[in-house]
């Protein structure tokens, strides 16, 4: 491995880092610039973390792992490595620098894909694993954070090997203690049984629910909910799914020998890609154990008019539990995880507990923190406006944004410029009607179907990220059904900046879910908070109508 070399401002006396580019379970990744070449590089740092032990020959071996199983996959959706480095008895490894985000970040931002997107998305990955299970490799980790894709070309990279399995290779990680992401692991892993490529597809079918609906079919409030979920609940494939279904349903099934095989997932896909059509595609298989052939559960066919099947009478209480401690056992995740259940183990009926509906919108964050996404919209308030809206036909890109009119500050046709006494203007879509809820200010459409809410505030000492990140984490308690929840660093007018976007269930006026995208900044003394929320279904609409008010939002004179 490379030293120091007595340069102190370079890593391993090359590698000048730039700043943090993200953390994760097991590392920290930095952006950087390789001096020796002059070129910008991703840099890993392994955690030092108690569950692999303080020996530093360890996390070198760990460091070292990671690095050959990903040299030994080359492919163009496989993250490439470049380097491996030891600093102050640390490793690092070097990879190449994605400029993009993660499809995480795209989720949290932009909301779910179209199926065309995730189907592009998931047979770039299918690629992927079966050049890796070809050389022994099982990722075991496929999640949203996990995928980057680069800007501009829209290359799909799988990255993050950190807790790969390679074949004849002892595993690090198996040392009593459970990694990986629980909403995305198979169910034959949860349990402890020996797994191999079909469990990498497993996950994929979980990625692919989350990008077409936003949420993992397995997300519950607890570990130990997520794990009674993945191993027993009806798996429901989302409508979203819509072409996509049989695909994603031959990719979770719990019997492993039912399963899609990575070949018949990409002759689906392929054939989906190029013709929109998977209607003559069968997920159904028949295997066979002893040479006897054991019936697979039966497949639901695109657009059945069949009678979904019947829901098995819940458990109860004690009954989950008990199975919740069970899976948490094989699982290996020892007392710890069961811990994470309360005091008398309502983590695992956490939806049982019976919280009544609020009669408004949640105030999302602290008003002490500064501001908030969706304050209270009573029926009471719910009066149509004077104009009626225009509505333009809601565009069907998960990236549509503002037109090039309100990026350069002028106002889109559709639009008009308004002067809010609060001390501030902006562009909002004809027939948006004032509400004034002091110290916040609306535009609200005919009906509060699009909700635009401003509020200039004194500035937070913790700044707009780190506020940002506290209402995240308040999501749940704060909005029914919060989900979803995402936090982004960014910057408006040159100033630092945070997006936070979610889905929450709506108040009971609502009739449906709603997506909520909140830019907060600090500008001339105050913090401004600026926020959208929309019908999920018109996702797309409003994030236009949002992306034109940050863009043409300016300060005036006017006092607030």
């Amino acid at each position: 491995m490379a030293n120091n070399g007595g340069n102190t401002g370079l890593l391993a006396g090359r590698y000048r880092l730039v700043s943090r580019l993200g953390r994760g379970g097991m590392g920290t990744v930095w952006r950087a610039v390789d001096e020796l070449l002059g070129r910008d590089v991703a840099v890993k740092e392994l955690h030092v973390d108690d569950g692999f032990g303080p020996d530093d020959r360890l996390r070198g071996e760990r460091a070292l792992r990671e690095a050959r199983t990903v040299a030994q996959i080359k492919h163009p959706n496989v993250i490439v490595l470049h380097d491996v480095v030891e600093q102050d008895g640390h490793p690092w490894i070097v990879m190449e620098l994605v400029d993009g985000s993660s499809l995480a970040d795209q989720l949290g931002a932009q909301g779910p894909l179209g199926p065309h997107e995730a189907g592009r998305v998931a047979a770039a990955l299918l690629d992927a694993l079966r050049v890796a299970h070809a050389r022994g490799v099982l990722h075991r980790d496929i999640k949203p954070a996990n995928v980057l894709v680069e800007a501009g070309t829209g290359r799909v990279v799988l990255t993050d090997f950190g807790i790969a399995q390679v074949d004849g290779a002892t595993t690090l990680t198996e040392t009593g203690a459970f990694v990986g992401s629980p909403e995305y692991t198979a169910p034959e892993r949860m349990s402890g049984r020996r797994t191999g490529p079909e469990s990498d597809l497993w996950s994929l079918g979980v990625l692919l629910c989350t990008l077409v609906s936003g949420a993992s079919p397995f997300h519950r409030e607890s570990v130990a909910a997520v794990l009674h979920a993945v191993v027993y609940d009806e798996v429901h494939v989302p409508e979203a799914a819509g072409p996509l279904r049989p695909l994603i349903e031959g990719l979770l099934r719990r019997d492993t020998r039912t399963r899609l095989s990575a070949d018949e997932a990409t002759r689906m896909l392929r054939t989906y890609l190029g013709s929109g059509d998977t209607s003559g595609f069968s997920v159904e298989r028949t295997p066979t154990q002893s040479g006897t052939p054991v019936a697979p559960p039966a497949a639901t066919p695109l657009a059945s008019t069949a009678p979904a099947p019947q829901r098995r009478r819940a458990p109860g209480r004690r009954t989950v539990l008990m199975a919740v401690a069970a899976v948490v056992a094989l699982a290996g995740l020892g007392a710890g995880t069961m811990a994470l259940l309360d005091d008398d183990g309502k983590g695992a009926t956490a939806g049982d507990r019976g919280a009544a509906r609020v009669a408004e919108e949640g105030t999302g964050k602290d008003a002490s923190a500064g501001g908030d996404a969706e304050p209270a919209a009573r029926a009471s308030d719910r009066t149509a406006s004077p104009k009626a809206s225009t509505d333009p036909t809601a565009s069907t890109d998960p990236e549509a944004s503002a037109s090039p009119e309100a990026s350069t500050g002028g106002v889109p046709e559709g639009y008009e410029l308004v002067h809010d006494p609060a001390g501030f203007s902006l562009a909002v879509p004809d027939g948006f009607a004032r509400q004034d809820k002091s110290p916040r200010v609306y535009y609200n459409s005919p009906g509060l179907e699009f909700r635009i809410g401003i509020h200039p505030q004194e500035p937070d000492p913790r700044g707009p990220l780190s506020v940002s990140r506290a209402a995240d984490a308040k999501g749940p308690s704060s909005y029914e059904g919060y989900r979803n929840g995402q936090v982004i660093r960014t910057t408006h007018n040159g100033h630092p900046a945070a997006l936070w976007a979610f889905v929450w269930d709506g108040s009971a006026d609502d009739g449906g879910s709603r997506q909520t995208f909140d830019l907060s900044w600090n500008e001339g003394g105050k913090m401004y908070d600026l926020w959208l929320s929309v019908p999920v279904e018109k996702k797309s609409e409003g994030k236009r109508y949002f992306d034109t008010a940050v863009a043409t939002f300016a300060r005036s004179g006017a006092s607030g």
